[in-house]
């Protein structure tokens, strides 16, 4: 038997779970159908399965002989989900539902699913609480919330054990800078190595809750052997901090010795003004709180992307 199946493992997120599943002694297959996951992210001898989430009869082959299923495999991004709302419900809507009915068939022991914080939407209530009523205000947010409400069903309909981790701004290792829709942290790291303005979209009074991956490797493993009570639920994973993508550059500059100022777009569609988790429930039903804080982890980050371009 197969100890872990992690879809999406040749992403950003699932490369690095796949890597330190791996180190760890592990048996792991990845499912990927290398749109955004690169070959070269796979760091290690991993099993692997090319194929779509949206093909049943490649999921069903993924999932054959697995013990846990950490789904991570999606089109990723908020604004490509405006700007392409069919092809990414295909991937991350009927893609999750292909995973849950394959993991249910195969006898899988439980199914770990990655959200997002994008379903709570523009609430202006903070710290973000999991019993909240979501909002989502972009399809990508709904393909989220609609995949919690999935597993959450496959549980108590068909007594598949499954768990959401709503993820919050994650950032590390092989986050790549150079997509159209990259993540604010590799973004502004790489143009400020280079010496160059990194962009804003809107004012950068904005503010998230940013998480290192090592956060996120520990919640997914966590997820995946916690009690019965976890089953069916939804936990954040986060700091449960924030800070301003103006306070952001600055502590890039700070790290990087540089004095470099942003530039000013306007705001996307579909971006939250401010996002902050509460982070309680993780810790006491998944006995899961993170060990890398903020600053730690931007450390870490500087070091990689600036290893990366010299």
């Amino acid at each position: 038997m197969i100890d872990y199946l992690i879809t999406g493992g040749a992403g950003f997120i699932g490369s690095n779970i796949t890597e330190h599943l791996l180190k760890a002694g592990k048996s792991v297959r990845v499912f990927d159908n290398f749109s955004s996951g690169k070959r070269a992210n796979l760091i290690g001898q991993p099993e692997v399965v090319e194929g779509d989430l949206a093909d049943p009869a490649a999921v069903k082959r993924a999932v054959a002989g697995v013990r846990y299923v950490i789904h991570m495999g999606a089109m990723p991004s908020v604004p490509r989900s405006v700007e392409e709302p069919a092809a990414t419900h295909a991937a991350n809507i009927t893609g999750t539902l292909n995973v849950l009915i394959a993991a249910r068939d195969a006898g899988v022991q439980r199914v770990v699913f990655s959200s997002s914080s994008s379903v709570y939407g523009e609430s202006p209530t903070l710290p973000k609480r999991e019993d909240m009523i979501p909002s989502p205000l972009s399809p990508y947010a709904v393909h989220k919330i609609t995949g919690e409400y999935y597993c959450r069903c496959f549980y108590q309909l068909y007594g598949l054990e499954t768990v959401s981790l709503r993820y919050f701004n994650v950032f590390g290792p092989r986050q790549n800078p150079a997509s159209a829709y990259a993540a604010v942290i590799p973004r502004f790291i790489t143009a400020i190595l280079k010496g160059e303005p990194p962009t804003i979209f809107g004012d950068g009074q904005q503010t998230r809750d940013f998480s290192h991956v090592e956060n996120v490797i520990a919640g997914n493993l966590a997820a995946c052997t916690a009690g019965k009570a976890a089953c069916g639920e939804s936990f954040n994973v986060a700091c449960g901090g924030r800070i301003s993508l103006l306070d952001l550059v600055d502590v890039i500059n700070q790290i990087t010795g540089q004095k470099i100022k942003p530039k000013f777009e306007p705001p996307r569609a579909g971006d939250i003004k401010d996002s902050q988790a509460d982070i309680a429930k993780a810790a006491k039903l998944l006995n899961w709180t993170p060990t890398v804080d903020f600053q730690a982890g931007i450390e870490k980050a500087v070091a990689w992307y600036r290893h990366q371009l010299t």
